[in-house]
């Protein structure tokens, strides 16, 4: 069996020194699989670093290349065993999907790269031949990615986004040709995740030229497998009571020490992963709802927050909007929307009339709770149980 070994990962540029080991592992020819984990801090102790893979966890035919530690949203930290091959038709299908044209492509990483969508970064710049540009270390800033935009040299340029950064680009200047937009318009396509995109700044981005895409994916996934609502190449895109289910090539092998793991059901075909979202796929597009765990029950029926979400898009005050149940001793939750406002907020009873319009009337929010910011855990995603916490906190809105 071969060892997993930790990776420190470090902020900027030195990031850089990683990329032959990094290209060895994405051909299957190093002696262990690596652990990523940021340099400033030790790797998980639960996925057992340095100690050999187990049972399933690894083939030689197509050995496990990198264990991605999961951002631990719905408890523990899991590891996701990502197999070479699987990272290489990532890449393949990502390079086809986003620049198919003949060109140079280059990356510019303005993420961590110990997290799958900034390690994505370096092996699809792997894949690619060409060295990717890094942000310096530090807070992100709209002059450090205007710098590392004119520092890159490809005829295509790709980077990843997470919300906060597009949104600090989009706001650094009123002016619609100020350098961090026109940076933004170089890139063949930027990146962002749909999730946590509230759809106006996406209008926004793309009315000012931006060329965004937006992706779904999980550590699980090698990363963004569907963009803008379509599966990549080889992925499929299917719904089990409500649940999304991935499968193909880029779907990782399981997780470290949970062998059996009902997230990755066994049987013949491609490997398969069912998500933690809920979903609908209609013409092989994929509308994701929200997770499943953040389903509301209200006066006796369930609730997808993504589908108030969806309605309260484009409300006038409305910047940012998330969903949430909280415990409710009429309704056994109540629907709570939490808004951060673009000039003067709407009132409660706006919001639930926006939302009565466009659904039903029992799926409208009886409570507003609005915030200066939307508190975010891991790479840019809204914090939930954080949301919930203050909300019931604060049951007058």
């Amino acid at each position: 069996m071969r060892p997993l070994l930790p990776l420190p990962v470090p902020a900027g540029e030195a990031v850089l020194d990683l990329l032959p080991a990094l290209a060895r592992a994405l051909a299957g020819e190093l002696g262990h699989a690596l652990l990523p984990h940021a340099a400033d801090s030790a790797p998980d102790p639960g996925l057992r670093p340095g100690q050999d893979l187990g049972e399933g966890e690894d083939d030689p035919d197509d050995p496990t290349a990198v264990v991605v530690s999961t951002s631990g949203s719905t408890g523990a930290p899991k590891g996701a065993l990502l197999p070479a091959g699987a990272l290489r038709a990532s890449a393949a299908a990502t390079a086809d999907r986003l620049s198919p044209g003949p060109g140079t492509q280059q990356w510019v990483l303005a993420l961590p790269a110990h997290h799958v969508a900034g390690l994505q970064v370096l092996l699809r710049s792997v894949r690619a031949g060409t060295e990717p540009v890094v942000l310096p270390v530090g807070p992100f800033t709209p002059a450090a990615f205007v710098a590392a935009t004119a520092a890159a040299a490809g005829d295509q340029l790709l980077t990843s986004l997470v919300p906060t950064q597009l949104v600090r680009l989009l706001d650094a200047s009123p002016d619609p040709d100020a350098e961090p937009v026109a940076a933004l318009r170089r890139y063949a396509a930027v990146l962002v995740g749909s999730a946590a995109t509230p759809a106006p700044l996406l209008d926004r981005a793309r009315s000012a030229g931006v060329r965004v895409v937006t992706t779904y994916g999980s550590s699980e996934t090698c990363g963004g497998c569907v963009y803008d609502g379509v599966p990549l190449s080889g992925v499929t895109a299917d719904v089990e009571d409500g649940r999304l289910v991935l499968s193909g090539p880029v779907v990782a092998r399981g997780y470290r020490d949970r062998p059996g793991h009902p997230a990755f059901p066994s049987g013949p075909g491609p490997r398969r992963f069912r998500t933690d979202d809920t979903a609908q796929v209609d013409g092989g597009r994929v509308r994701v709802l929200g997770r499943v765990d953040d389903l509301i029950t209200t006066g006796g029926l369930k609730l997808a927050p993504g589908l108030v979400e969806e309605a309260l898009t484009g409300t006038p005050g409305v910047a940012e909007v998330v969903v949430v149940g909280v415990p409710d001793p009429e309704w056994g939750q109540r629907v709570v929307a939490c808004v951060v406002p673009a000039g003067t907020a709407p009132t409660l009873a706006e919001v639930r009339d926006r939302v009565t319009h466009r659904l039903e009337r029992w799926a409208a929010p009886r409570q507003l709770l609005v915030l200066p910011e939307l508190p975010l855990r891991g790479p840019g995603k809204p914090d939930r149980t954080r949301l919930r916490a203050l909300a019931a906190d604060r049951p007058g809105g």
